[in-house]
């Protein structure tokens, strides 16, 4: 029987690729973006729906219309993304609080929606795009790596309450490379990236580095954890 796949932040990167990945090998495949019209529909089992991840509503209805249609969900892809540069000095309220909203937060929406799902139908696979930022940390990214930490916690637990129900919950642990991300979705905080800011040495050493990010994902590929942190912080200079 056809598998049915959700997967979230879908417009681009690895979500896009993804989906259509999966439904060029014949999954059926609703593509979550918060502007479907930012995905043409091109497959006949690729569906497009729009998600808010921080719309706990929202996520409700998308839900319920995956289930409406095909009578199942067999696979999320938790996929979301959101990231801050900034010193935790610099960082507001707001800045802060996002990444977690998103990152965290969302994730956990999205997995508690689709769990009654899976846990009726006694099976069940939830994939969390997390990061190798979840393992270790960098300057200036210490919002996101707290993120990643808390999602690689919530990946440990949860994976032990839905094994008796056989839903199968994994992380991956992402090398940062050549998205829109990685090239346009870091979000920089104006005052880490003053010619003022008392980091501005951390900060012009740090950020440019993101065009370059190609070079650790076949590193993170080849080398034990402990060799690829020291690894990357040769490359930092930490």
């Amino acid at each position: 029987m056809t598998k049915v796949v959700l997967i979230t932040s879908a417009s681009s990167g690895i979500g896009r690729v993804t989906a259509l990945f999966l439904a060029q090998q014949g999954y059926i495949v609703y593509a979550g973006t918060r502007d479907p019209a930012k995905f043409p529909i091109t497959l006949d089992n690729l569906h497009v729906i729009a998600l808010y991840l921080t719309d706990s509503q929202n996520i409700k209805i998308a839900i319920n219309t995956i289930y409406n249609e095909q009578g199942k969900i067999d696979i999320l892809v938790n996929n979301t993304g959101y990231a801050l540069v900034s010193t935790i000095e610099d960082a507001t309220d707001e800045e802060m609080f996002k990444p977690f909203d998103v990152n965290v937060f969302g994730l956990m929406k999205m997995t508690r929606a689709v769990i009654p799902y899976m846990r009726k139908a006694q099976t069940g696979v939830i994939i969390n795009i997390s990061s190798f930022l979840g393992k270790m940390g960098l300057p200036l990214l210490s919002h996101y790596n707290a993120s990643k930490y808390a999602v690689e916690a919530f990946v440990d637990f949860i994976r032990f309450e839905m094994a008796p129900y056989n839903v199968r919950v994994h992380s991956i642990q992402s090398g940062l490379f050549g998205t829109n991300f990685v090239k346009k979705g870091l979000i920089t905080n104006s005052a880490t990236t003053s010619k003022e800011s008392p980091y501005k040495d951390l900060a012009a050493h740090f950020i440019p580095v993101g065009s370059e990010a190609t070079t650790f994902e076949p590193l993170r590929k080849e080398l034990s954890d402990e060799y690829f942190e020291n690894k990357v912080k040769d490359a930092f200079g930490l």
